[in-house]
């Protein structure tokens, strides 16, 4: 049986559901990503991630949109502008998420976004590091 993580913003009009728990998850330090405090967890729109409820977009150049909840302003997710073979990117906010423990030992991925965009070495931080 595959685990699904549920996750929404404060007032409940937005939530996500991931399909499983990720191997990993991502702390950037663009000039969006700092700013907004997230951790992000990857996959595909309507694969393993699937979102609902009405959002605003910030879009960040021609690249991807950061979608929020217009009632509360918590940022749920952003999605890639542009498909790929297809399929569009998509990626959830995992501080949203409503049972914390279940995502408190994923391990993070440092993305330098800022300066060099690649990921720097993993140090063996994990969620629970960031968010406890």
């Amino acid at each position: 049986m595959t685990v699904q993580l549920e996750g929404s913003c404060h007032c409940g009009a937005v939530t996500y559901t991931l399909d499983g728990i990720p191997d990993a998850a991502t702390a950037c330090n663009c000039t969006v990503c700092r700013r907004y405090g997230v951790i992000w967890a990857y996959d595909w729109v309507d694969e393993k991630i699937h979102v609902s409820g009405e959002t605003k977009a910030y879009a960040r150049g021609d690249m991807l949109d950061f979608h929020f909840c217009p009632n509360c302003g918590c940022v749920a997710f952003w999605r890639a502008l542009r498909s790929e073979d297809g399929r569009r990117r998509i990626a959830v906010n995992l501080r949203l998420a409503h049972d914390p423990e279940a995502i408190a030992d994923i391990p993070i991925d440092h993305f330098d976004g800022l300066d060099k965009f690649h990921d720097n070495e993993r140090d063996g931080c994990t969620v629970r590091d960031l968010w406890f």
